[in-house]
């Protein structure tokens, strides 16, 4: 999967929180040291923002996103040990549900810091 520098820099602040705090904090922890971390990288974002829903072009609801990265990027974080298929459904709905080009799925749980590049197939064509 290719990484822009815009996810590429998320992930680097990712990268520096896990580096600092390492695995065990609750997500929210995480969440707001990468609120941090975005704003010392001049990353613009939004967190905890409600995002509409669509089902075929149709609104059926809101959610929150944990980020929402220079209005390109949708970001869900977890804290868990290992990942699941099941997360990695879920970042991806989100991605195409709240329709953005890219999501990141990050996982502070770990020993290593995990991260999933994820993208809606509505905008490949649109390089």
């Amino acid at each position: 999967m290719e990484k822009d520098e815009l996810t590429y820099a998320v992930i680097g602040c990712a990268m520096k929180v896990h580096n600092t705090l390492g695995p065990g904090f609750q997500e929210v922890i995480y969440q707001r040291c990468l609120a941090i971390e975005l704003e010392r990288a001049g990353i613009g974002y939004k967190r905890e923002q409600e995002q509409v829903v669509f089902y075929d072009g149709i609104e059926v609801g809101l959610r929150r996103a944990d980020f929402i990265v220079e209005d390109q990027v949708v970001v869900e974080l977890k804290a868990l040990v290992r990942l699941e298929d099941a997360h990695l459904a879920q970042a991806k709905n989100y991605t195409v549900a709240y329709d953005f080009p890219k999501g990141l799925l990050i996982n502070f749980g770990g020993k290593s810091l995990e991260y999933k590049l994820l993208f809606n197939p509505k905008y490949q064509d649109q390089k």
